[in-house]
């Protein structure tokens, strides 16, 4: 992270701060609504815990857990003494001896601070980027996890819910299509297949994987916009062909031929994995395209993992899987009752139609409906919030990688999980996913197939010179050394490793 023109630096610069920041309000926010004494004290030692680690980081400090004073309203070693007839307040620090991470109970805490003892003395703006991002996060869940009233509790939870509702728009577009397309790909299954259908069902698909795709960026404005019929008559649409013109490696078509083979053969479990990362928005477009693969038969089995501890903000927990039905089961509930900033603004939410309302159900029976029936489930596990990359997966989680070779695809879904795959290295652009996702490559028995919009500089896959022509248009990066390009969400890859 030491070099200033990446976009490490500028994150654990400016990105970090705001996050824990944002924490502290969170949890200061619940503190103060809390009626319990105990769980309130509790609370607020955990706010301190917070407005520690924030200063560490906007000072530079080195990655470890020892306490030392800062101005705060309750200090947290704070003693009277008297000198002479004044009566002062002296803040007494104390070191503490204990590690960089607590012990919470989780093994994963001995491999953080292993790891850490391996690199050696680091700061926060000096420590490998990958590693200090993912030690950021499973710091702060000590602080909660190590409590006595606040163990469960998701500091990023309601700006996760928030965000979902602010979505209402897309939501209630992506709702309407999802219910046509579902009923009609139903009527459709008493017809004999032609190969012009053949063809509708491929671009369904890579459709339904773009959408997917780009509900993971900041600009929602990109989904597609194809109705049914569109698709029946192999007809584009300007929306979707703006956005693929940002895709910069698209391998959805090998993706396709892998699940199609795979149902032509008959084969009995035909599952798919699908590697969350954010909730909201994003997991419901992730629901979309699982609910649109069980219904098509391209799958008869879908795996989510989510992870299993609060991080990197917005990703997928399994209350956030029963958040979002919760609020689908209930949408006029969940989308009429003003937020608290509406509540501030003296702004009321307009009601759902009695279309619009329809339309959300059908979505909450179809994919409760799968859950219960365990076409639908969800497997998290630690591996997916440890520090290292995803290389490491054969030596470290061996049972984890038997499992996802017993599925026909594993989706990966968002930014992080892409750094983790390619090693968060400084590859040439240019160099093939299948290299370097190094032991998930070929012969891995894993097919991989990673769906990114790009929010960092690792890159592979682009053709010679692509690089330098995003980099030279505006914004790009130029000859500042820059990959500033990568870095907006605008542009994205998909890219498939055939691993069988």
């Amino acid at each position: 992270m030491d070099d200033k023109m990446s976009f490490a630096y500028i994150s654990a610069r400016d990105r970090w701060p705001v996050i824990v920041t944002g924490a502290i309000d969170d949890t200061y926010r619940s503190v103060a609504q809390c009626d319990d004494p105990e769980k309130r004290n509790d609370g607020k030692k955990i706010v301190e815990e917070l407005a520690r680690l924030k200063y560490e980081m906007q000072h530079d400090r080195q990655l470890t857990c020892v306490a030392f004073c800062i101005p705060f309203p309750s200090p947290v070693h704070a003693q009277p003494t008297r000198t002479g007839t004044a009566s002062v307040l002296v803040c007494i620090v104390r070191i503490d001896k204990w590690p960089p991470i607590r012990d919470d109970g989780f093994p994963d805490v001995a491999a953080y601070n292993h790891e850490l003892e391996k690199l050696g003395v680091l700061t926060w703006f000096s420590a490998p980027w990958l590693y200090c991002e993912c030690y950021l996060y499973r710091r702060i869940n000590t602080y909660f996890s190590l409590s006595t009233h606040w163990k469960n509790y998701d500091v990023f939870a309601r700006q996760k819910i928030d965000t979902f509702r602010s979505s209402r728009p897309a939501v209630l577009e992506l709702a309407a299509r999802y219910k046509d397309i579902v009923t009609q790909m139903a009527a459709d299954k008493t017809k004999a297949a032609t190969n012009d259908d053949n063809e509708a069902r491929k671009l369904l698909f890579t459709e339904m994987c773009e959408i997917c795709l780009w509900g993971n960026a900041t600009d929602l404005s990109l989904l597609t916009s194809l109705t049914y019929e569109d698709i029946q008559k192999l007809q584009g649409s300007e929306a979707r062909r703006a956005s693929e013109k940002n895709i910069l490696v698209n391998d959805l078509g090998a993706a396709y031929e892998v699940l199609k083979k795979a149902q032509s053969e008959g084969k009995r479990e035909r599952r798919v994995d699908i590697v969350l990362d954010n909730a909201g928005f994003e997991l419901y477009v992730d629901l979309i395209l699982a609910g649109y693969l069980l219904s098509s038969g391209l799958a008869t089995l879908i795996v989510l993992h989510p992870k299993s501890i609060p991080w990197f903000v917005s990703d997928v927990l399994p209350s956030d899987f029963a958040a979002l039905l919760g609020a689908l089961a209930n949408p006029k509930a969940f989308y009429e009752t003003p937020s608290d900033d509406e509540k501030v603004q003296d702004k009321t939410p307009p009601p759902l139609s009695n279309k619009e309302t329809g339309e959300l159900s059908f979505l909450f029976q179809e994919w409760a409906r799968m859950h219960a029936e365990g076409q639908l489930i969800l497997r998290p596990n630690r591996f997916w919030t440890h520090a290292g990359s995803f290389w490491r997966l054969p030596t470290e989680e061996k049972t984890l990688l038997g499992d996802l070779q017993s599925s026909e695809l594993v989706v990966f879904k968002g930014d992080l999980n892409y750094r983790k795959l390619t090693g968060d290295a400084a590859w040439d652009p240019t160099t093939p996913f299948t290299e370097a996702i190094g032991p998930l490559g070929p012969e891995s028995g894993v097919n991989v197939l990673a769906l990114r919009t790009c929010k960092a500089d690792v890159v592979v896959g682009l053709q010679p010179g692509e690089d330098e022509k995003l980099r030279a248009m505006e914004g790009g990066g130029g000859d500042s050394g820059a990959r500033k390009w990568a870095w907006s969400g605008k542009w994205a890859v998909v890219s498939f490793s055939g691993g069988k």
